[in-house]
């Protein structure tokens, strides 16, 4: 018995060096990525001067792509915070869900498995937040997470954090109850993903349900309608841009949604 847990321990043991030295390859990968320059670094950005953010306390809570993890950990976060003057709280760690499930997976590969839902309850609550900004995670889309369906009420208890619509609900409710700031979720570029665009298609539904502001970059053709080559330089993959991507393509639309939203 004891052999065998010995050969069970030392598989595991490889395993675990084995997805660690994949993440290493991956992340110098993403380093030399053409649209991961330093031309691109956040200090060599000219800054928004007057801009209707600064000052600002914005909370981001997200995974892999709020993390800047094809940007060597330069995000919309990092523009938003440097360019427009943003007093940004970033909550972002790779390969965790809405969902509340921790992700055992992302726990051993980036250090932290917590859920959405789990990371923003730690956010100190006594904190002075201006605004909320979600992103819609594509990891509850690969990862077949239940979409679940709209609750009737409003209240935190009535929502199933076990599927995608209870936990951006519960998160909507949360931010409100405790720092009552708008909540705005946004949505990645356009990929192939019938999961993302279902989830998509239910944030419009509780955009109408709870009035929080809805960043679509997935389903907004004219966003979308970019040549290969260009789409190639601003994107790792189809989900993770580069610095470029975030800076020349994605961070445009998302400054001015997030004005226009936090105007009215």
């Amino acid at each position: 018995m004891i052999c065998i847990l010995l050969v069970v321990l030392a598989i595991l043991l490889l395993l675990y060096a084995a997805l660690k030295v994949y993440v290493a390859i991956e992340e110098k990968k993403r380093a030399d990525a053409p649209g991961n320059t330093e031309a691109y670094d956040v200090d060599n950005l000219e800054k928004h001067e007057d801009s209707p953010l600064t000052g600002k306390t914005i909370l981001f809570l997200g995974s892999s792509v709020t993390e800047g993890a094809a940007a060597e950990g330069q995000s919309l976060v990092e523009l938003f915070e440097t360019l427009d003057g943003v007093k940004a709280i970033k909550e972002a760690k790779s390969g965790t869900t809405l969902v509340d499930k921790n992700s055992i997976l992302a726990a051993i590969a980036f250090g932290n498995g917590d859920s959405y839902v789990k990371r923003i309850k730690q956010i100190d609550t006594s904190a002075k937040i201006d605004c909320v900004v979600v992103q819609l995670s594509t990891n509850d889309a690969t990862m077949k997470q239940p979409l679940g369906e709209i609750s009737e009420s409003m209240e935190l208890s009535a929502f199933d954090t076990k599927t995608v619509t209870g936990a951006m609900e519960w998160i909507i409710a949360y931010a409100r109850e405790t720092w009552g700031c708008p909540v705005v979720f946004y949505t990645g570029s356009h990929y192939d993903s019938a999961e993302y665009a279902a989830m998509v298609e239910r944030l419009f539904a509780l955009r109408d349900k709870w009035d929080i502001g809805v960043i679509d970059l997935y389903t907004d053709e004219a966003f979308n309608a970019i040549d290969t080559e260009t789409y190639d330089f601003y994107m790792f993959d189809p989900i993770h841009p580069t610095k470029a991507g975030y800076y020349e393509w994605w961070f445009p639309k998302m400054e001015a949604d997030l004005i226009e939203i936090l105007a009215d």
